[in-house]
């Protein structure tokens, strides 16, 4: 399968499954905020509260549109939807206690779908702006109606202690009591109470409900991406095992298929050359004469390309010289396409490097010149060079290019941009070259045309 359809379709996917969970996410909240309203209290602020929770549902109309779209959704993309989730829990906590109120722990969601189907940069975004949010939470935030005497209240806002400020009371009073008696003995300055138990373990739980986060945070930005990113390295190997998989069974249907007609066409061949001999020595006219001589060898070759068929497939491969053989290919295929015109050069080729003269290489290399033919049959350049160890040869076609759908379908069994083709001979290049431990490469060139090129693994080298 093509690896952008593939993402393309994962994206769509992981949107759809956002989606879902975010009606259950607004369900839940909406229920949450009815037993709220109905068993606790209804001095929360119920108009911005409300209004997240409205947004986060537009939110979720808009997704449900986009999935209709046929555009491909992109890791940018969900990673903004999951921002729309933590912006909104944001508001909910904002109104609802902020790091006091238990459902803070929630930010954990959206890092953990992040580090689940995201990649690494967009994991350590999730996590820096879910570890902001809930560090802002610990300072501003709105606090829960009830939760304690008037002075906590006036805490929460002023940012002292209920300690202080009963501290603060009790001073007073006993100075007013000393002012109302005669003695004249100047007020006795008061010691401060010890602080509250039940406060500084509620404000160490708070902060270690933080510092619990912060380390959960990076573990999940680290451990789980990484174990998602070979979940997804391991399922684009199976996806590969099972195309190659795929491809060599439609190979070795098409060889059995081959080896069957290469048995029949026998006699027809045989017969045809039997008639085109006959007619030669009958006809007169020197211009059929030539036609007919053209005529016979190409059945002559059709002869050979089958008994090769035969004779090739119990020997072993020969090494040779790379340009030997590439001119050895070139030679044959003049003489199948003798109106194709081409130029070949060689580059650097020391020390010369040897090939397997494979005749499924011969094969391969016939087809993918006669789609450069194919496209400019006037022109054609073609360039053998070493490169790295390798052997690279380039076919350059005069064509009018690779139109973006033919680019991105290249190789693929049973495609083909010709009338009359049979999108065969590009699928077995590539299957072959790749068995040779080779690939094959096609794009379009700045200044026009197309190229195609082939890089092979060197046998052995020859100083």
């Amino acid at each position: 399968m093509n690896p952008s359809l593939l993402a393309a379709q994962t994206g769509h996917s992981h949107l759809r499954r956002l989606f879902l969970l975010r009606n259950w996410a607004i369900l839940a909240q909406l229920a949450t905020l009815a037993l709220v309203h109905r068993f606790l209290s209804t001095d929360f602020a119920w108009l911005p509260m409300l209004g997240a929770t409205g947004l986060l549902a537009a939110v979720n109309l808009l997704t449900w549109w986009r999935l209709s779209l046929d555009f491909p959704v992109g890791n940018p993309e969900l990673f903004l939807q999951l921002c729309a989730d933590v912006l909104a829990l944001t508001v909910l906590l904002y109104y609802g206690g902020g790091s006091t109120n238990p459902f803070v722990s929630l930010y954990l969601l959206p890092l953990v779908i992040a580090a689940a189907t995201l990649p690494r940069r967009h994991t350590w975004g999730m996590a820096a702006l879910t570890l902001a949010c809930y560090s802002l939470l610990m300072v501003w935030y709105v606090p829960l109606p009830n939760g304690g005497s008037a002075h906590a209240q006036h805490a929460a806002v002023t940012g002292t202690t209920v300690t202080d400020a009963a501290v603060t009371d009790m001073a007073q009073m006993d100075h007013s009591h000393h002012r109302m008696d005669a003695a004249p003995a100047a007020p006795q300055p008061v010691a401060p109470l010890p602080a509250a138990p039940l406060e500084d373990a509620f404000n160490t739980h708070v902060i270690g409900m933080w510092l619990g986060f912060v380390i959960s945070a990076l573990v999940v930005a680290y451990f789980v991406v990484e174990m998602a990113r070979a979940v997804r390295l391991r399922d684009a190997q199976l996806n590969r095992a099972r195309e190659e998989t795929l491809r060599n069974e439609r190979i070795v249907a098409l060889g059995t298929q081959a080896a069957g007609a290469a048995h029949e066409l026998g006699t027809p061949l045989a017969t045809m050359a039997v008639v085109i001999g006959e007619m030669r020595n009958e006809c007169a006219a020197p211009e059929q004469k030539n036609n007919l001589n053209i005529l016979d060898e190409q059945v002559k070759n059709c002869k050979r390309i089958l008994d090769g068929l035969l004779s090739h497939a119990q020997e072993i491969p020969e090494e040779l010289p790379a340009e030997e053989f590439i001119r050895k290919v070139l030679d044959e295929w003049q003489l199948l396409r003798p109106t194709a015109h081409y130029r070949f050069r060689t580059g650097e080729l020391q020390p010369a490097p040897r090939l397997r003269a494979d005749p499924a290489l011969r094969s391969a290399l016939l087809n993918l010149l006669n789609n450069a033919a194919d496209a400019s049959p006037e022109e054609m350049d073609i360039l053998l060079r070493r490169d790295n160890g390798n052997i690279t040869l380039e076919i350059h076609d005069h064509g009018p290019g690779l139109t973006p759908d033919a680019a991105a379908r290249a190789g693929s069994a049973f495609f083909t941009t010709k009338q009359d083709g049979r999108g065969l001979g590009l699928f077995l290049a590539n299957a072959t070259i790749e068995r040779l431990g080779g690939s094959v490469r096609l794009f379009n060139r700045k200044d026009g045309g197309a190229t195609t090129e082939l890089i092979l693994p060197v046998a052995r080298e020859v100083a």
